[in-house]
């Protein structure tokens, strides 16, 4: 292939990118994939099944979105505004939410496997029957939050706040709990098979620790 047309290949995905972010008009079942929407406001809007997969939503203000059914895979949503906004069924799948405010957050059975919360706050969000497996939670707020039925596996919450939290019915095996702190935590039911304990707070000890726990 020649430079000629390396460069040209290079103008038109230039191009291509700037015309999806261009004809993004985020609303109900838009199409803003990959799309900059970093710092936007949308707090307020409808937005149910859109598609922002891989977007860069970081700073954005979503609170009180309508997010139902949203595919938000792969997306940046650091530093974002989430308070009260409904990710009920959501695909949060790899995104990252480090340093986002979801306190309240309506999260039913949202998909956020592999998806990272560092130092998010989440106090009284409701993520019950979420999955959550291989995500990573370090130093995040999940006071109160409400974690029933969730599937947790492989997931880490490194010194997270849990306390109230209810979880019941939980599945945790094989997550990594170090330095957590579930004081006035519900786990009735909660499964912990071969989850990591070590300096946790109020963790059960009558399930096997790990020899290798996940890092």
């Amino acid at each position: 292939m020649s430079k000629a047309t390396l460069i040209s290949a290079g103008v038109l995905t230039l191009v291509m990118s700037s015309a999806v972010a261009a004809q993004c008009e985020p609303g109900i079942e838009a199409q803003c994939s990959g799309a900059d929407l970093s710092a936007q406001d949308l707090s307020g809007q409808q937005l149910d099944r859109i598609d922002l997969s891989g977007a860069n939503l970081r700073y954005a203000d979503l609170r009180h979105a309508d997010l139902r059914g949203a595919n938000l895979s792969g997306a940046d949503l650091s530093y974002a505004l989430l308070s009260r906004a409904n990710l009920e069924k959501a695909n949060l799948k790899g995104a990252t939410l480090d340093y986002a405010n979801m306190v309240a957050v309506a999260g039913w059975a949202m998909h956020a496997q592999g998806a990272s919360f560092k130092e998010t706050r989440l106090d009284g969000a409701d993520l019950s029957f979420a999955r959550l497996s291989n995500a990573r939670f370090v130093d995040a707020v999940l006071y109160a939050t409400n974690l029933e039925m969730v599937w947790a596996t492989k997931t880490r919450f490194l010194n997270c706040n849990l306390q109230n939290a209810n979880l019941q019915e939980a599945k945790l095996n094989y997550a990594n709990m170090e330095g957590a702190d579930l004081r006035g935590a519900s786990i009735r039911f909660a499964t912990f098979q071969g989850t990591h304990m070590v300096d946790c707070v109020d963790c059960p000890q009558d399930w096997m620790v790990p020899k290798n726990p996940v890092q």
